[in-house]
């Protein structure tokens, strides 16, 4: 049974990542004939703000693709999960905002560069929701050492009189 769960993810991962891979050629392709033939947009930009999607595909493809024994051409690993939620799930929003950002500034000019600031200030959200859950765990540990040298110092009557 648990061979079955793995060769159900290892197609579902071969599935997504073929996709994911389909997509980025397609709009990349699209951008770059674009501004050969019509209209120049800025590489400098695209360049740049490519690369944090082609960095979170290549994660996706080398953690998520399924391997395959050589001689026997059994299923070795699965691969990760590709729909997990978390930081996988967010490597798919960079390169998602990142293919839509490309495709607005294709047909409506450069300043739709703007969109992809969705990607690090959502980043900055999460990032900071994570340091307040820490700086609580933080004070709670804080109030709980403090409770507890509350109860070392009260003690009964003869050992508050003695400190």
């Amino acid at each position: 049974m648990a061979q079955k769960a793995r060769k159900d993810r290892a197609k579902a991962n071969t599935t997504a990542l073929r996709n994911l891979h389909i997509g980025t050629l397609i709009v990349n392709v699209i951008f770059i004939l674009f501004n050969l033939l019509f209209k120049g947009r800025s590489l400098l930009l695209y360049i740049l703000l490519s690369i944090p999607a082609f960095v979170c595909e290549f994660i996706l493809e080398s953690t998520g693709r399924p391997k395959y024994d050589s001689l026997t051409n059994s299923l070795k690993t699965a691969g990760e999960d590709l729909s997990a939620p978390g930081l996988t799930e967010y490597m798919f929003d960079v390169i998602w905002v990142t293919w839509i950002s490309v495709v607005l500034v294709t047909f409506f000019g450069n300043w739709c560069w703007l969109l992809w600031s969705v990607v690090p200030a959502y980043g900055a959200y999460k990032g900071f929701g994570l340091l307040g859950a820490a700086r609580g765990m933080a004070g709670m540990q804080q109030q709980a050492q403090a409770q507890q040298q509350q109860a070392q110092v009260g003690g009964n009557r003869k050992q508050r009189r003695a400190a």
